[in-house]
């Protein structure tokens, strides 16, 4: 079943990897175009869907890098290996989206009061070119790439969705300016795009340090789990459960249970089997537990407390 499991996890991680390398390339291209179109047409919503697809081509990169460093094996020092950095990459991107908006809102705001000229035929070119090519590379993103559980190639492909509806504001707000001469047009648009950017780089950091904080992963159901482990038979009890993601699509857990004192070694063994294989169909690959007998004494407790059974008068002693 593992060996199963791990390669079909790696067969998505390459397809990811791939997928991320076309979606960087097509994006930075047009990005460099979009900027100087932004300069050439005066168009801060050009330049604002241009801010968004560098925030874009930057997080594309990261996931890049974040799947290549992924990829190293787990060493005495980093025991998980790489696999945090793509929670990191997330981070970084998520802020960078929320710095880019921010630069916007300032700039919008600044032209409000002095509506600048806007080559708007030129903008409206380039903006159905930016459309198209964001069709393009979410289209691609949708069939190469897992980007219902990955949370970085969610992330950019949340950047990607941005960007496709920052190219139909800008596309609106040039025929606005064609049609009916709308000089502020070009302005709402560009704040608008800034919104779209702001919520994905709120949604992604949040998640982020969700994942950072040990968080009990969000497709996981807590109650669920609980539920799963003690109806399997032979099994008492359960305390000190800790549910948490290592990096996105890969949870982790750890309790401890408790069974009866005269279960053999070898019913033991096969009823930890059993859990794993029961946690697994709920998404957990990463199980540790351990085993105790009713004759042991251990708190009622699910959930670990401050004080830990092991080492509470050290705990005690630290906190006095």
């Amino acid at each position: 079943m593992g060996a199963g499991h791990h390669h079909g996890h790696d067969h998505t991680h390459g397809a990811n990897k791939k997928t991320l390398i076309i979606s960087f390339i097509i994006i930075t291209v047009f990005m460099i175009i979009e900027v100087i179109g932004g300069i050439l047409t005066n168009s801060l919503a050009l330049l604002a869907d241009a801010g968004h697809m560098l925030s874009d081509s930057i997080s594309l990169l990261i996931a890049l890098i974040a799947f290549i460093l992924g990829e190293r094996a787990a060493n005495h020092a980093k025991t998980y290996g790489y696999k945090r950095f793509e929670i990191l990459a997330a981070i970084l991107n998520g802020v960078t989206l929320l710095a880019v908006s921010l630069f916007i809102f300032y700039e919008a705001f600044q032209r409000l009061f002095d509506p600048p000229e806007v080559a708007s035929s030129g903008m409206l070119i380039i903006a159905v070119i930016g459309l198209l090519v964001n069709i393009l590379v979410a289209f691609t993103m949708l069939r190469g790439g897992d980007t219902k559980d990955n949370l970085n190639m969610r992330a950019a492909f949340l950047h990607v969705l941005g960007d496709l509806l920052g190219s139909v504001g800008a596309i609106a707000a040039a025929l606005l300016m064609i049609f009916f001469q709308w000089t502020w047009a070009d302005t709402v648009a560009s704040v608008l795009v800034a919104v779209l950017i702001l919520i994905s780089g709120w949604r992604v950091t949040k998640d982020s340090v969700h994942i950072l904080m040990e968080g009990a992963p969000l497709n996981v159901d807590l109650k669920e789990i609980v539920r799963t482990i003690e109806n399997v038979d032979g099994i008492k009890g359960i305390h000190d459960l800790h549910v948490w993601s290592i990096t996105s699509g890969q949870n982790a857990l750890s309790c401890h249970i408790i069974v009866d004192g005269n279960m053999m070694v070898e019913e033991s063994q096969l009823l930890l089997r059993t859990v794993e294989s029961e946690l697994g169909h709920k998404g957990i690959g990463h199980v540790t537990i351990q085993v105790e007998t009713d004759t042991h004494p251990h708190e009622d407790s699910i959930l670990c407390h401050a004080d830990y059974e092991i080492g509470a008068e050290h705990h005690h002693g630290h906190s006095h």
